[in-house]
C-alpha cells in the first residue's frame, strides 16, 4: 500500500485517530493514538515516545525512539466507526534519532532473521492456529474461569454460546484484511479456535498479534473476558499455538517437498527438524514464556510434552500435517499463545536453518502414542521432555548457543533478566495449594 492510497482511504473513511502500533520484547501491544492533523506527521516516521516508559526498551539517557510505519499493515478498524467518524491503525518498527534501527524493537529483528535466511535463499511461511477461551466476568466485571458454554470439540450451535462472538470476531478479521480458513470449539468448554491463512513470517506476527488483540476486543464487547492464557483452568487441555512453517526458495518453490520421498519430505525438510529437535529445549523459555506454560505442558491433556516428531502423531511436538505440494510444511505444537511471535518465528526459523547449515539428521520418527511409551522405551527412542517448568526453560535458553544470536544481545539479556524475575516471584510466592495441603494439618 502506498501513502496515496492510505490518504485517500482516510478521506474516504473519515478517520479521525490513527492509532500508531508496536510490541515491547514480551509481545504486548503498545499504541500511540493520535489526531487526523498528525497523520502526515506520523506517516512521514517523525513521530517520537519515550522507549525508557517501555519495559525492556531503552535507559532513560538514551529514551528517544522514532515510529516509522510499515504502510501495509494500515486498515480501519470497524469496530471503531461511530457517527461517520473512523480510527485506523498503523504497525511501526522501532527506529532511533539518528535513523539506524533499534536493536530492541522486535519486529525489526525478525526482519533482520529473515534478511539473514534470505542470503541463503529461504524464506519462511508461518500459519498460527491460537487457541482461547471465552470466559462469564463478575458483577464487578472482573474475568472469571466460569465458561459460558457446556460445548467441546468440533459441537454444534445448540451447544456453542459462544458461535455469535466467534462469528463477530471473524467479520471483524475479514474486514481487516484476513483470509479465515476455518472456525470451531475446541476441547475444553468455553475453547475456541479460528484459523486464517499462512504469510511470510513478519505479516504473520502483525497477524498474530492483531488477532489477539481483536478477539479481546469483540470478547467485551459480548460481557465476555477472551483469554490465551495456557492453562486457565486445572483438569481440561490447555490452549496452544501450534505453529506451521515452511522454507520456500527465492524462485517460489516449497523447500520441504520432494515427490520421490516416501514421505514426501525433501532433506531441507528432514535437516530442518533435526534442528528444531535438537534445539525444543532450548527455545522452550520464548515459544512457552510464563510460569502457567508449563501447566500445560504435561501429560494427559494432547499437550505436546516430547521432543519427537512423526507425520500423524499429535503426541509429538513436531508434526508433518498431510498436506503435499506448495502446503507441505511442519507443525510445531509446543507454543502458546502468550508468547511474542517476532521472537518465537526468529528462535524457530534459525533453530531449523541450524539443521540445515549443519546437515543435521533427524532422530526416526515416533508413529505410536508416546503417552503409553514406558521410560525405556524412550529412552531408547532418545525421546527427551520439554522443560518441566519456566526455571529449567530459561537455563536452557542461556545455554542455547544460537539464542542470543538470534535474537540479539539486547533482546537476549533483558529477555533473560524479566523471566529470571517473573520465576523468582513465582518461587517465594505462597499458593492456594501449599494453603490448602498444608495449613490445617501442620
Amino acid at each position: 500500500m502506498t501513502r496515496n492510497q492510505i490518504m485517500k482511504i482516510i478521506k474516504d473513511e473519515n478517520v479521525q485517530f490513527f492509532r500508531l502500533q508496536f510490541v515491547d520484547i514480551f509481545g504486548f501491544m503498545k499504541n500511540i493514538a493520535i489526531p487526523q492533523s498528525q497523520i502526515k506527521k506520523a506517516l512521514d516516521g517523525d513521530m517520537m515516545f519515550d522507549g525508557s516508559s517501555i519495559d525492556g526498551f531503552a535507559r532513560i539517557n538514551e529514551s528517544d525512539m522514532n515510529l516509522k510505519p510499515d504502510f501495509d499493515t494500515f486498515t480501519v478498524l470497524p469496530w471503531r466507526k461511530k457517527d461517520g467518524k473512523a480510527a485506523a491503525r498503523i504497525i511501526c518498527d522501532i527506529y532511533k534519532p539518528d535513523g539506524t534501527a533499534f536493536v530492541g524493537c522486535p519486529r525489526g529483528n525478525l526482519k533482520r532473521v529473515m534478511a539473514e535466511a534470505k542470503k541463503i535463499g529461504y524464506t519462511m511461511n508461518v500459519g498460527t492456529e491460537a487457541e482461547f477461551f471465552l470466559f462469564n466476568k463478575d458483577e464487578c466485571g472482573n474475568p472469571t474461569t466460569e465458561t459460558h458454554d457446556n460445548a467441546g470439540y468440533f459441537s454444534v450451535d445448540a451447544d456453542d454460546e459462544g458461535i455469535d462472538c466467534r462469528r463477530e470476531i471473524i467479520e471483524t478479521l475479514e474486514a481487516m484484511g484476513f483470509e479465515i480458513e476455518a472456525s470451531h470449539h475446541e476441547v475444553a468448554e468455553g475453547q475456541h479456535e479460528i484459523n486464517f491463512k499462512y504469510a511470510d513470517a513478519v505479516t504473520a506476527a502483525d497477524n498474530t498479534t492483531t488477532f489477539k488483540w481483536v478477539v479481546k476486543t469483540i470478547a467485551k464487547q459480548y460481557g465476555l473476558h477472551a483469554t490465551f492464557m495456557p492453562k486457565p483452568v486445572f483438569g481440561i487441555n490447555g490452549s496452544g499455538m501450534h505453529t506451521n512453517q515452511s522454507l520456500f526458495t527465492t524462485k517460489g518453490k516449497n523447500a520441504f517437498e520432494d515427490k520421490k520421498d516416501k514421505m514426501g519430505l525433501s532433506k531441507i525438510a528432514y535437516q530442518y527438524i533435526a534442528g528444531i529437535i535438537k534445539n525444543a529445549r532450548g527455545f522452550a523459555a520464548v515459544t512457552n514464556p510464563l510460569v502457567n506454560s508449563y501447566k500445560r505442558l504435561v501429560a494427559g491433556y494432547e499437550a505436546p510434552v516430547y521432543v519427537a516428531w512423526s507425520g500423524p502423531n499429535r503426541s509429538a511436538m513436531l508434526r508433518i500435517p498431510a498436506a503435499r505440494g506448495l502446503s507441505t510444511r511442519v507443525e510445531v505444537r509446543c507454543p502458546d499463545p502468550t508468547c511474542n511471535p517476532y521472537l518465537a518465528f526468529a528462535m524457530m526459523m534459525n533453530s531449523g536453518l541450524d539443521g540445515i547449515k549443519n546437515k543435521l539428521t533427524p532422530p526416526a520418527s515416533v508413529d505410536c502414542d508416546i503417552y503409553g511409551m514406558c521410560d525405556i522405551d524412550m529412552k531408547k527412542a532418545k525421546i527427551v521432555s520439554m522443560p518441566a517448568n519456566l526455571q529449567e526453560a530459561i537455563e536452557e535458553f542461556k545455554k542455547n548457543p544460537i539464542a542470543k544470536e538470534t535474537l540479539g544481545e539486547h533482546i537476549f539479556e533483558k529477555y533473560v533478566a524479566a523471566k529470571e524475575a517473573e520465576w523468582d516471584s513465582y518461587r517465594i510466592s505462597v499458593t492456594d495449594w501449599e494453603i490448602d495441603n498444608y495449613l490445617n494439618i501442620y
